[in-house]
């Protein structure tokens, strides 16, 4: 539909172009202006823009994507759901929506990050106003922690100013050079304006694996105890995952103002995921390839992968990541 629709307004486009050598100078600048309107209709019609075209929440979408892709976390879908919907309904917020991913590679932090670019924006995580960072590539050397600073000042307030309904996701915080994302400090606090800019509808999500021990000794804790994993609440996690984070020497997050000012709205913990949690990616990822959903390829597959603690060999240790490329093996 929209690939005929292009192709009728680039026709009528050149039609135009070719009828106004056979008018009088009048008509031809009553074409020329024809034209030039089905220019404009159809440079916005292919080019994102920063209105309800192009963004526009569908709580819905996430509700079902998060009960029907992600595995094994509960507490998350929950606060995502929520912190997200709640948001993205306020027509005036007090500041940015901050939320802090914490758990062990493969958990689904970035694929929470995509499921909610993919439900605010049209054009999803290929949007021009989502923006990703990964730390060891974006911020490498801890010798240009200044210029870096001023480049991220400078990057998110271009894109504020582009578009009020912005995204920024940072990944590897527990590899970015300490005292670095303290520059964004004033953008995540509560500020009408900051140099004329407002930056309290943009959504900043940080991606991190510290903390990711303390979520898997309480995980693993009630498990020992013969209590239901989705009995875990927030409460059980919260404090010790961000105190964690806090003090932890190594992560991006050391000590930061974002953290000791309260700006984090939420901190999301990741549980560790369980042997029937792999099985139902690999399923998920054979319907997504168009493939016949296949059990026992899928218990092969999960059977195969590294389980921690050593012991009990309970929690995958990279969780659904390898997923993807492993399953060409067993079919």
């Amino acid at each position: 539909m929209k690939f005929a629709r292009i192709c009728f307004l680039l026709h009528v486009l050149s039609t135009t172009g070719v009828l106004v050598n056979t008018f009088d100078p009048i008509t031809t600048t009553v074409v020329v202006g024809i034209g030039a309107t089905l220019g404009r209709t159809i440079y916005n019609y292919l080019h994102e823009s920063c209105d309800a075209k192009w963004i526009a929440f569908n709580v819905t979408g996430l509700k079902v994507d998060l009960d029907r892709k992600l595995y094994g976390q509960h507490i998350a879908s929950r606060i995502i759901l929520k912190a997200v919907n709640g948001f993205m309904n306020n027509g005036n917020p007090k500041k940015p929506l901050v939320l802090s991913l914490h758990g062990w590679t493969g958990t689904g932090k970035n694929f929470i990050s995509k499921l909610i670019a993919e439900n605010i924006y049209k054009e999803g995580m290929e949007s021009g106003f989502v923006h990703f960072f990964t730390s060891t590539l974006h911020f490498p050397h801890s010798s240009q922690l200044v210029n870096y600073k001023s480049q991220l000042q400078q990057w998110i307030k271009g894109n504020v100013t582009n578009c009020e309904r912005s995204m920024f996701i940072f990944d590897e915080m527990d590899k970015m050079h300490p005292g670095l994302i303290d520059c964004i400090k004033p953008y995540l606090d509560y500020y009408d304006k900051l140099d004329g800019v407002s930056y309290r509808k943009a959504i900043f999500i940080f991606l991190s694996n510290a903390g990711a021990d303390s979520i898997a000794k309480t995980t693993l804790d009630f498990w020992k105890a013969g209590e239901n994993r989705d009995d875990i609440e927030l409460k059980d996690l919260e404090t010790a995952l961000s105190l964690s984070v806090f003090n932890n020497i190594q992560s991006g997050f050391y000590r930061t103002s974002l953290i000791d000012k309260n700006l984090v709205d939420f901190f999301v913990p990741l549980l560790p995921l369980e042997y029937k949690h792999v099985v139902q990616c690999a399923m998920t990822e054979m319907v997504a390839r168009g493939l016949e959903p296949n059990w026992p390829v899928a218990e092969e597959l999960a059977k195969d992968l590294l389980y921690f603690p050593k012991s009990e060999k309970i929690f995958a240790v990279t969780g659904c990541k390898t997923i993807e490329s492993r399953l060409d093996y067993y079919i």
